[in-house]
């Protein structure tokens, strides 16, 4: 269910409604499962629905939001379609990852922490993927390339509409 919108003053509670209404007795065990819903429904965690998932359930706010920025799963802000995840650890610095980064950002228009205009990705760097026999390497929303080069970025890219 995508119910993605683009300014957060007109957003919809349906799909809240509808994820609220599908657990009984809403509780704090709750939480992890109910933003992991909330973002797959509007593609991000909007504050306004936050807010409203505070007052529905009687889940301090502060705890919403404490959980929402403590997991890298959860993005507060509009996220591409395509997440790009460059590793900037030690195994993939010394393989030449500053070059993976130098790369993806110049195929993508965008610094680390950015979406691409269209929507269509999201670059960030993590300081591991925990995976340094593949080094340099990157995911690609749950896709991950190894032995990397930067002349390997832009076709990897592609492959993502």
């Amino acid at each position: 269910m995508s119910n993605t919108v683009g300014t957060e003053a007109c957003l919809d509670t349906k799909a809240l409604d509808e994820i609220l209404g599908s657990i009984p007795d809403v509780g704090g065990d709750d939480l992890v499962p109910i933003l992991q819903q909330v973002q797959k429904a509007y593609g991000y965690l909007p504050k306004p629905i936050l807010m409203t998932v505070s007052e529905r359930t009687g889940i301090a706010a502060a705890r919403i939001f404490g959980v929402a920025t403590f997991y890298e799963q959860f993005h507060l802000e509009p996220h591409g379609r395509h997440t790009v995840r460059c590793c900037r650890g030690t195994a993939c610095h010394v393989r030449g990852g500053p070059g993976i980064i130098e790369a993806i950002k110049q195929a993508l228009g965008v610094e680390p922490g950015e979406t691409t205009e269209d929507m269509r990705f999201t670059f960030e760097t993590v300081a591991c993927l925990g995976t340094c026999f593949l080094a340099p390497v990157i995911m690609v929303n749950n896709d991950y390339f190894g032995n990397l080069n930067a002349r390997k970025i832009k076709s990897i890219l592609e492959r993502y509409t």
